[in-house]
């Protein structure tokens, strides 16, 4: 079996730390370098219930998206929650570790993931990594569906391939305006309408889109040339990056003769829990009754 040294130095040259953004908190937190990794457990969140499902498994190590400790801390008792989640991990000898922006630029990363997961063809990063000589990584992707579809079709599908969430998938656009190129960013998108823009795209997928960037990104577009905006819940546009680093990390472990046992947490912790629909309307795309 490896030892945890040994396996964060493979998820490391998957997502190297120094291409983390230099706000993040990325990296081992928790962990012996020299305690044996046998299974893995990939997740979004490093939230109690994870923490707990971790130990139900009987996992070694876990890597999540989100970090635990992005803004730092003075302390980690466990009468905090955040504490309690790092006393669960290691009193079970649990390692965790981080893999947060350094995973969104990857090639393939976490908007290449949700990409997949919609069926669609990536182009290209939608904001390429200037030290990529290659251009293919960055935040963000462009895309192809393989025969186009309008947005209605592209919310539906949204809503059939992600892992469900109470939000559901939110349109601001004309559900029935065609798609030839979509763009997709896993996690808040907001901050990149200046690159959908520049992109030329039909439609921009992402997750936490806002009311007034929301309406002034739409309101200006409208004097252009139309653009839908389709906004997911931020978990469930990121989750299926858990598939993917699952996927890269058994491959590893093939390759090296390692045996590890990796699963995928499908524990949903969207912190939204219920949803209660308005009536619909005449611009509604298929409000329920």
């Amino acid at each position: 079996m490896p030892r945890l040294s040994e396996v964060i130095a493979a998820l490391d040259n998957l997502w190297p730390a120094e291409r983390a953004e230099s706000w993040d908190a990325v990296g081992t937190v928790v962990g012996d370098p020299d305690q044996e990794v046998t299974r893995v457990l990939f997740a979004v969140d490093p939230v109690q219930e994870i923490a707990d499902e971790a130990v139900k498994l009987g996992a070694d190590l876990l890597v999540t998206h989100h970090p635990l400790y992005l803004r730092g801390t003075t302390t980690v008792a466990a009468s905090t929650f955040k504490g309690r989640v790092v006393h669960t991990l290691i009193k079970n000898d649990i390692a965790l570790h981080v893999a947060h922006t350094n995973a969104d630029t990857a090639d393939p990363g976490v908007s290449d993931a949700l990409a997949g997961a919609l069926d669609l063809n990536v182009v290209g990063p939608l904001v390429p990594d200037p030290s990529d000589p290659e251009g293919r990584r960055g935040l963000g992707r462009v895309c192809e569906p393989q025969l186009p579809l309008t947005v209605r079709e592209l919310a539906a599908r949204a809503a059939e391939r992600l892992p469900a969430t109470v939000q559901g998938i939110r349109v601001a656009g004309d559900p029935d305006a065609t798609v030839r190129t979509v763009a997709v960013s896993g996690g808040s998108g907001d901050s990149l309408f200046g690159h959908v823009r520049a992109a030329g795209v039909d439609a921009f997928l992402t997750a936490d889109l806002r009311h007034h960037p929301v309406s002034e990104f739409s309101a200006d577009r409208a004097a252009r040339r139309p653009l839908a905006l389709l906004d997911a819940a931020h978990w469930a546009t990121e989750w299926p990056w858990c598939e993917l680093g699952a996927a890269q990390l058994d491959e590893i472990s093939d390759r090296n003769g390692w045996d590890l046992r990796v699963h995928v947490s499908k524990t949903v912790t969207d912190p939204w829990t219920a949803h209660a629909a308005s009536a619909p309307t005449s611009s509604a795309m298929g409000a329920p009754n």
